[in-house]
Order: structure tokens, then C-alpha cells, then sequence
């Protein structure tokens, strides 16, 4: 799934506490097949529970086809019923968003992680999603066909998923974005990370140079070609010059959505089994601190129009 989980929970602070909503007035039901919003897009899912939280219902929801680590809880504002009229809405949202019709339904990273098609699938989605895809792929330094029994399993800390759709919603909804440059850069993160590591392990090895060194490198070649929307690309052509480089220039924000693409881009380069869990549990930790150090690095809220240009204009 492209983008990640949302808690709808906050929006339930308004309520008050004699306003408990009564069991009669559930509209989805445990076992029922509903359409669910996700990010930027509509995916078929399943009603595990419901429940009452914070005086209104939730629902407990699996994504049908997709790795259970997914489920989560939503409220009805995420939900529509399974009818004619709501899946040409997906249809329709998935056309205008360039979506591949067999991603629709998700696709299960353990049940699929030894199938062809899923590395096929992944690789339609990122065409979809980047315009001349072949360069995409050389300027990452990625060589030869994705192995999806490679493929590396990244499981970002839930408010970090969170993060990632709000993120989504401030671009795509609200026509906002990032004010740039950011403070702290991307590169300024990384540093930060390093010095994190230092402290606590009192060395930082060379095995975490290196991999921060590629986190940047992927950051940089990536970045124009598949971490932006479209909406943020003129801004992107105004903000990054011939010689300056993203990770100078973005920040957090940006730098959390390359972990989503990290498995396909790693899917490409040949490492040994050992190295490549020693990687998992490397990426893992700098989630950890990112997730850590989440009110300082992210932005609350964007405040540049889409009109604004790069933003270095007042902030709305």
C-alpha cells in the first residue's frame, strides 16, 4: 500500500460524553465486505469488529489481499458500502491516479512475497506513478529485475503511517506543501542520527556510515523521479538547483516516504541473505528515531499553496 495507516480516533474529540452512540445505530456489521479509504485510494476490505471508542463507533478492518500487519481501526468516515455505485468510484479514482486494476485488491507480502507477479505488479505501479521509468531505474543505480523473494519487509511505526497520509491529504486535498528548504534537511538528519548512535553505542560503526551514506544517495536519485507528487513538482524544479542536492534541501517528510519505496528499489541489488536482515534491522532503528524524534523533525501542518511556488513566500 502506497502510503500508510490513519487513526481517525482524534476526530472524536468534539464528542460529548452523554452523546454514546447506540448499538442500533452501527452501519457496519463483523464479517461484512466494505470499500475503505486508504491513503489516496479506495482498497476492498473486511469489518473484523466494531466497537465503541471515544463515544462513536470504529471498526476493526482488514484489507483483502494485503499483509495483516495492515488491519487497523477506522471510523465510518473511512468506510463505504460494497455497491455498484461506490466501486466505480474506486474505479474512477483509480483511473484518474494511474492505478494498476490487480493493485486494487492489495497484495499480501507473505503470501506473495516468492510470486513473479508481484514484483510485476510493483514494478507497473512505479511506471504508473514516474514518468520515464527506465531512467528512473538507471539514475538510482539500480541494475537488472527485481527479486521479489528479496523483496525487504519495512514495517513503519504506526504513527508514522499516520504521518504519511496526513502528508498525502495536505498535497493532494488541501493544496499545500512543504515551505523549502526544510529545517532540518534530510542530510541534517541523518547526521543527527549518527551522532544518536555514537552517544548511545559510543561508536558509530562503519556498517551505519554506509548505509546512511545510501539512504542519502537513494534520497537524491529518488526523490525527483518517484517521492514527489504531482502538484510539488514545479516547486521541486525551482527549490533544487543544477548543483544542490534534495538531501540539502527536503526534510523529514519527503525522506519518510522513500521507505516506502525502499523494498522495490532494493529488490534490484544482489545482497546476501545475512546482509540484508543486518539492513532490515538497520532501517528499522533510524524509523525508531524518526518516530522519536517526530514533533521536531515533521511539519504539524504545510502552509505554501500549491500556487506559491517553492515557498520561500509567506507562510499561510
Amino acid at each position: 500500500m502506497g502510503n500508510s495507516s490513519k487513526d481517525d480516533s482524534a476526530n472524536s474529540a468534539d464528542a460529548s460524553p452523554g452523546d454514546v452512540p447506540s448499538s442500533d445505530s452501527r452501519i457496519y456489521s463483523a464479517g461484512e465486505k466494505v470499500l475503505a479509504y486508504h491513503g489516496p485510494r479506495i482498497y476492498e476490505a473486511k469489518v473484523q469488529k466494531a466497537e465503541i471508542r471515544k463515544n462513536e463507533w470504529k471498526y476493526f478492518v482488514h484489507y483483502l489481499g494485503w499483509n495483516k500487519n495492515w488491519d487497523e481501526w477506522v471510523g465510518e468516515s473511512r468506510l463505504m458500502k460494497n455497491t455498484d455505485e461506490n466501486i466505480e468510484k474506486q474505479h474512477a479514482l483509480d483511473k484518474k491516479q494511474g492505478v494498476d486494476k490487480n493493485v486494487r485488491s492489495g497484495r499480501s507480502a507473505q503470501a506473495k512475497a516468492k510470486s513473479s507477479t508481484e514484483a510485476k505488479v510493483d514494478k507497473e505501479e512505479i511506471k504508473n506513478n514516474v514518468s520515464k521509468g527506465k531512467k528512473r531505474k538507471n539514475d538510482s543505480g539500480v541494475e537488472g529485475s527485481g527479486n521479489a523473494e528479496k523483496l525487504i519487509k519495512i514495517q513503519i511505526p504506526a504513527p508514522l503511517k499516520k504521518q504519511l497520509v496526513d502528508d498525502w491529504e495536505f498535497v493532494n486535498q488541501q493544496d499545500k506543501l512543504v515551505k523549502l528548504p526544510r529545517s532540518p534537511t534530510v542530510e541534517e538528519i541523518l547526521s543527527k542520527y549518527l551522532e544518536y548512535k555514537s552517544k548511545k553505542d559510543g561508536v558509530a560503526t562503519d556498517s551505519t556510515r554506509e548505509v546512511l551514506k545510501g539512504i542519502r544517495l537513494y534520497f537524491d536519485k529518488a526523490l525527483p523521479m518517484m517521492l514527489l507528487y504531482k502538484k510539488e513538482r514545479k516547486q521541486c524544479s525551482e527549490a533544487v538547483g543544477d548543483n544542490a542536492s534534495p538531501s540539502t534541501i527536503y526534510g523529514a517528510e519527503h525522506l519518510l516516504r522513500l521507505f516506502v519505496k525502499l523494498p522495490e528499489l532494493l529488490s534490484y541489488v544482489n545482497i546476501e541473505d545475512e546482509t540484508l536482515n543486518r539492513l532490515q534491522l538497520k532501517l528499522l532503528d533510524f524509523l525508531k528515531f524518526l518516530q522519536k524524534n517526530q514533533s521536531t523533525f515533521f511539519l504539524s501542518s504545510y502552509g505554501v499553496k500549491v500556487s506559491d511556488g517553492k515557498g520561500k513566500g509567506k507562510d499561510q
